[in-house]
């Protein structure tokens, strides 16, 4: 449960040589390096409000889309954390605008307008059979959707499950037909021009993507350039399977691993090797400059954000051991079905179960699991309970309460922390 800050033993290498150790300091400059490039670290990195949502996707890349709402979704709670005056509804402005795109990166995300021709590769893979979404696929009824789609505009799956309920069968059985909008949606042919809530609305690319977006599928090589640079700019530091993050191709992997290896050659990129042998690039002098001061403040963090999704980066840059559990079999879960990160200052220094009731507006702590060594717990608890009072605002809850609380001599000061709240 300890989260010590130690002087870890990394070694910095140019070429092959081992030429300097790390202190207890440099392994600071590594945490904010990739907190600041996060977006984490001040109060107002990208803007506020639309503008700052847009320039947030830009920097980061991608925004992971997930269905889970025991609190806000995932998507809104990466944006929540770092532009103030954010909305949900912003993301569905940003999509009709075409300032972003739905489609697939690690995961299913929201993704940069400009960023576009790099979705070509994985389109092109599934469309000619060089990987699958659904292994065969049926053309005929995928014929007879775009003809539907063309003719009657936008549609929904929810529209194809409503005719069927009307007109018995329906245009078609609906299964086969969701998976056929899925196909059509993975290969590039449909893309969501909006949503209706969560409900994906599909249309046809042609009527959608904008005529000055550039549609050149990249090369390899600019493929991995392009991860590699958004890796750099959005975590502060690459390496080669961060980059390359649940992308199965090993001719992109084997572009990126020269280009890394170029770059440290000619001192673009500086290589380092932490205690748990990760291997990380960082851009040539990104560790001579100061450091940047921290707030005195508590985030509470969505367990897909982008700086804790990658479970070995997490754990070696912030000694941080954590998991998602809600694919984890219930009896097996150490911490509860979705526990929220909390970042500290620069630091790890907890997680929280939470459930949002939404029908009474109640914002329920499950469980509190606080990682407090070295850290003075009123002052911890200060930050806790103001960054609780914009949280229950997020959620659009009216009170909070607390049920368990670990370390349980806690229980009674966080009890204290929050009971103004309510």
């Amino acid at each position: 449960m300890a989260n010590p800050v130690l002087s870890q033993n990394v070694t910095k290498k140019v070429g092959s040589k081992v030429s300097e150790k790390w202190s207890k300091r440099d392994s600071q400059r590594l945490r904010r390096l990739v907190l600041t490039s996060q977006g984490l670290l001040h109060t107002q990195p990208f803007g506020r409000g639309l503008s700052g949502a847009s320039n947030a996707i830009n920097h980061l890349g991608y925004l992971q889309i997930d269905s889970i709402s025991v609190v806000e979704r995932a998507h809104n709670h990466v944006l929540f954390s770092r532009v103030p005056n954010f909305n949900a509804e912003m993301l569905n402005r940003l999509l009709s605008e075409n300032e972003i795109f739905e489609y697939w990166s690690h995961a299913a995300a929201f993704l940069p307008i400009d960023d576009f021709r790099f979705s070509l590769p994985y389109k092109n893979a599934i469309k000619n059979g060089q990987t699958h979404w659904y292994k065969q696929p049926d053309r005929k009824l995928i014929g007879e959707l775009v003809e539907r789609i063309r003719l009657d505009g936008p549609i929904r799956s929810r529209d194809i499950e409503a005719d069927q309920k009307k007109n018995g069968a329906g245009w078609w059985d609906w299964k086969p037909a969701k998976k056929a909008l899925e196909q059509l949606y993975m290969e590039g042919d449909l893309m969501v021009s909006r949503r209706d809530g969560f409900q994906k609305v599909y249309d046809l690319t042609e009527r959608v993507l904008p005529d000055w977006v550039d549609k050149t599928p990249p090369s390899v090589d600019e493929f991995a350039e392009h991860l590699l640079d958004q890796q750099l700019r959005s975590q502060g530091m690459a390496s080669l399977k961060s980059a390359t993050y649940l992308r199965r191709n090993p001719e992109l992997r084997k572009a990126m691993k020269a280009i890394i290896e170029t770059k440290t050659h000619d001192k673009t990129l500086e290589k380092y090797v932490l205690p748990n042998g990760m291997e990380f690039v960082v851009g040539a002098g990104a560790f001579d400059q100061r450091a940047p001061r921290v707030l005195d403040r508590v985030q509470i963090l969505s367990p897909f954000d982008p700086v804790v999704i990658q479970r070995d980066r997490l754990q070696g840059v912030f000694q941080f051991d954590y998991q998602i559990e809600c694919y984890v079999p219930e009896a097996k879960r150490q911490y509860g079905y979705f526990c929220l990160p909390l970042l500290y200052q620069d630091r790890f220094m907890g997680r929280m179960d939470c459930k949002v009731h939404r029908k009474t507006k109640h914002l329920e702590i499950k469980v509190l699991f606080l990682e407090l060594d070295g850290i003075d717990y009123d002052r911890f608890l200060a930050a806790f309970s103001q960054s609780m009072m914009d949280f229950r605002t997020f959620q659009q809850c009216d009170d909070v309460s607390v049920s368990k609380v670990f370390p349980k001599h806690l229980k009674s000061k966080v009890h204290n922390a929050l009971v103004h709240m309510n």
